[in-house]
């Protein structure tokens, strides 16, 4: 059976919320809701089904500086549903894929490795100095992986950690029993998760009522 967008809206929040070590979320009507709690970013909404009129009531319960609120759909359709108030941020892409057991090789100078606590693993890539290069997480919601923070270290870009990395961390998700990947990438991201079989199922909008 194939996975509905709300079905990839509702795990990519119980795995991003594994990954990021923040309360589980919670449904409302459209989605979820969590309680991240760090400054700029205190409360996130994110809406796979939504209308002017639910964004309306949703401005009156995250009416607090902090709060973030990503849906499905058109970034001039969420600006032109919310408060002046409310600042637009950068646009991500829902994406997803089957998760394959296999792994590219890590690059010459580099070994990897992987760790998994509870319901989250990480992938971490040193050079022969046994310093820190690449790390990438998955948290886990049930049979889906959601890969999150895969970032390279500046003066060891373009070497494929990151490929290394993701299709590691897809190996260990399958001897897990996880079998779909989904992620939210930003626009640059997409590029690196298209190469490597993703595919993008819709576009994300995001607005946040800044913190000073």
């Amino acid at each position: 059976m194939l996975n509905t967008v709300s079905d990839l809206v509702m795990a990519w929040g119980r795995g991003w919320a594994a990954s990021r070590g923040v309360p589980a979320p919670v449904g409302v009507p459209g989605g979820w809701r969590a309680e991240v709690g760090l400054p700029g970013h205190r409360l996130r909404h994110v809406l796979h089904t939504w209308d002017t009129g639910r964004l309306t009531t949703l401005d009156r319960q995250a009416d607090r500086p902090g709060a973030w609120v990503k849906v499905v759909g058109d970034r001039a359709a969420l600006r032109a549903a919310l408060p002046s108030r409310w600042a637009m941020a950068e646009d991500g892409f829902l994406m997803t894929a089957g998760f394959r057991p296999r792994a590219e090789p890590a690059p010459a100078g580099y070994q990897i490795t992987v760790t998994t606590e509870d319901t989250l693993l990480t992938a971490v890539a040193r050079d022969s100095g046994g310093n820190r290069a690449a790390a990438a997480h998955l948290g886990r919601a049930g049979s889906f992986g959601v890969p999150d923070r895969v970032e390279t270290e500046p003066g060891h870009r373009r070497r494929g950690l990151g490929t290394v990395l993701m299709t590691t961390l897809g190996e260990h998700a399958v001897r897990l029993g996880m079998t779909t990947g989904v992620l939210v990438a930003t626009d640059a991201g997409q590029h690196l998760y298209r190469t490597l079989g993703w595919e993008t199922v819709a576009p994300i909008a995001a607005a946040f009522l800044p913190e000073d």
